[in-house]
């Protein structure tokens, strides 16, 4: 993929499906022009898709995020401007720790606690006219007022500190959150957890690397298998965007969903990586360990370097796996994490080696014109030699390495979950659902604390969603395809609010295929791709094991019930307001579990649970 590339290589990856299902190629005749804005680009070749200003790749460097360490930090979101690109104007931007976009990288020590210092300074929303009142939590206060909420991603944290989507610090409030940090070194990500502006908030700057080191996993070169650490480390945050014609950066899709509207996603058509679009960094002709998060809003990618060279996986969301997995892709959802080990050292001076995606989107967008949005960023050989050292053979079990991976328990419970995708009378829209029901509704899974339950995540959509369950890790025992027509026909859907999750084993298609080697080790989010069951296991830990208990009440929810359109559907403007009833008040209790797609978290494939005492 080197040399020049052609604006239409690189439009977009973008999956717009839901929001528009059934509005083909129609409904543009009824696009207004006050719905366009300001954005200004509509690709000829695809008119249903917002389009990016052309832009140059390669033309800024890669940044280097800085890092925060201590046990007593602070970290304020506040409202920023953020060049994303050498020919764009600033964008107006939200960012953590005093930085411009996104949030610094924080170091802490396994078993040190450490606490953060979370105050909100947020203005006015740089994404305020796309706030959709009609989403669960939503009011035309938050606009200029914008709650937030920030979530310690993969930590095992005490659910008052865990950035529950209802427990709300707004602007001049905040919360000291306590992290035990009880578990061995990982690659989390700190992000913005608001309920109905979780993608607004991310997708404007409100996320960050976070790297738990331990004994074995230094960062130094005192670690134990002799990785590359320091300037051959790099923590890299994935994203894609949609930017307007002045710069700005833009959520919106597509036209034919007015501004102010759920669309379903935005995936972008430019790649971002550390806030730049495009971005190169000249790296010395050696090894490199890339920490990757996906933490973009809606896309899943199929990544791989555009020489097709061969990569190693160290570790996934939740620690390291067994051994170094080889590979030449590797498949990165939103949430997940990639420890990859990357050599260079064969590449001749000069030359360049891309951060490629090829993963397609799905059958809806697809037939929109929408494509892979196929590279992030590039890495140019310097002429000199930097780090050398062999592959570890082993990355666990070894002398002087962190205990093997424990067996897979066997599981207590088995416990089916579904997702789906459901016709939303209220706005004329589709709703994202959990067992069909909405965030909020109160038939949650319980498990008991010291459970081992198997959950089937039965997927009835046409789209992969990536699953994220909070204050638990599992492991993934694999998927199985099912037979969806008959599954639904048998067991037919009730009204939304009534709890659906019929069990899936007599209508399985074919045998379990096992996860991918990288999904071999400890998850805290796994793919559930479409007509599959998607199988897992998991401990409920107990509270004498957590030192804290998870079944304790907190805080006070504050989150506004949806207020649907005067007349449903997408053209008309909703009238909701600050006075909307309170749909989460009084104590708070409980985690969440939900797809770690943003746009649909928000709209409402979300639901608590509970671990019970017995």
């Amino acid at each position: 993929m080197s040399g020049p590339i052609s604006r239409r290589a690189f439009n977009r990856g973008l999956v717009w499906t839901a929001g528009a299902i059934g509005a083909g190629a129609a409904g543009m005749a009824a696009v207004r022009a006050q719905d366009l804005g300001d954005l200004g680009n509509i690709d000829p070749a695809r008119p249903l898709l917002f389009a990016s200003p052309e832009l140059e790749p390669f033309v800024d460097p890669l940044p280097r995020l800085p890092v925060l360490t201590g046990s007593q930090l602070e970290l304020r979101a506040a409202s920023t401007t953020h060049r994303f690109h050498r020919d764009l104007a600033p964008s107006p931007a939200l960012a953590y720790g005093g930085m411009d976009y996104l949030g610094p990288t924080v170091e802490a020590h396994a078993g040190d606690a450490m606490t953060v210092a979370y105050r909100n300074e947020i203005g006015v929303h740089p994404l305020a006219a796309d706030f959709d009142t009609t989403l669960h939590g939503v009011t035309e206060q938050d606009r200029t007022s914008v709650p937030t909420s920030m979530h310690l991603h993969g930590a095992v944290t005490p659910p008052e500190h865990d950035g529950h989507p209802a427990f709300l610090q707004r602007p001049g409030q905040g919360h000291v959150h306590h992290y035990p940090n009880g578990h061995e070194a990982t690659q989390l990500w700190y992000h913005d957890h608001a309920m109905g502006i979780t993608r607004l908030n991310v997708y404007a700057g409100l996320a960050g690397m976070f790297l738990l080191r331990d004994e074995f996993d230094t960062g130094t070169t005192s670690n134990a298998w002799g990785l590359p650490s320091g300037e051959f480390e790099l923590p890299l945050v994935l994203q894609e965007k949609i930017f307007t014609a002045d710069g700005r950066q833009s959520i919106r899709a597509t036209p034919v969903v007015p501004q102010g509207r759920w669309d379903g996603g935005t995936p972008g058509d430019v790649g971002v990586v550390n806030g730049k679009i495009w971005p190169e960094l000249e790296v010395a002709r050696g090894m490199y360990r890339l920490r990757l998060v996906n933490a973009a809003s809606f896309s899943v990618w199929n990544l791989f370097f555009g020489n097709r060279m061969r990569f190693w996986v160290l570790g996934m969301e939740s620690g390291m796996l067994a051994a170094p997995v080889p590979t030449t892709r590797i498949r990165l959802a939103p949430g997940e994490r990639a420890d990859l080990l990357v050599d260079f050292g064969a590449v001749e001076p000069g030359g360049i080696v891309e951060l490629c995606n090829d993963e397609p989107p799905p059958l809806a967008a697809s037939q929109r014109g929408a494509r892979a949005m196929p590279l992030f960023c590039r890495f140019r050989m310097a002429d000199g030699r930097g780090f050398t050292a062999a592959v570890p053979e082993t990355l666990r079990g070894g002398a002087g390495q962190p205990s093997d991976l424990e067996p897979v328990p066997a599981p207590q419970v088995q416990r089916t979950v579904t997702v789906m995708q459901l016709p939303d009378p209220s706005t004329g829209s589709v709703l994202m659902s959990l067992n069909n029901l909405r965030f909020g509704d109160a038939d949650i899974e319980m498990p008991r604390q010291g459970a081992v339950e198997q959950w089937d995540i039965v997927n009835v959509t046409p789209e992969p969603h990536p699953i994220h369950l909070h204050l638990v890790n599992f492991r993934v025992l694999g998927r199985q395809d099912f037979d969806v027509a008959r599954y639904t026909r048998e067991y037919p859907a009730p009204p939304v609010g009534t709890k659906w999750a019929p069990p899936v084993d007599a209508f399985v298609t074919g045998p379990l295929i096992p996860p991918e080697p990288w999904e071999a080790g400890p998850k805290d989010t796994v793919v559930a791709n479409p007509g599959t069951v998607t199988r897992i296991v998991a401990v409920f830990p107990t509270a004498g094991r957590l030192g804290f208990d998870p079944d304790a009440t907190f805080g006070v929810g504050e989150l506004a019930a949806p207020v649907p359109p005067q007349h449903g559907g997408h053209g008309t403007p909703a009238h909701a307001g600050h006075d909307a009833a309170p749909a989460a008040s009084g104590p708070l209790q409980g985690y969440v579990w939900h797809c770690h797609m943003l746009d649909h978290e928000d709209h409402d494939m979300m639901l608590g649970f509970r671990t019970v005492a017995e």
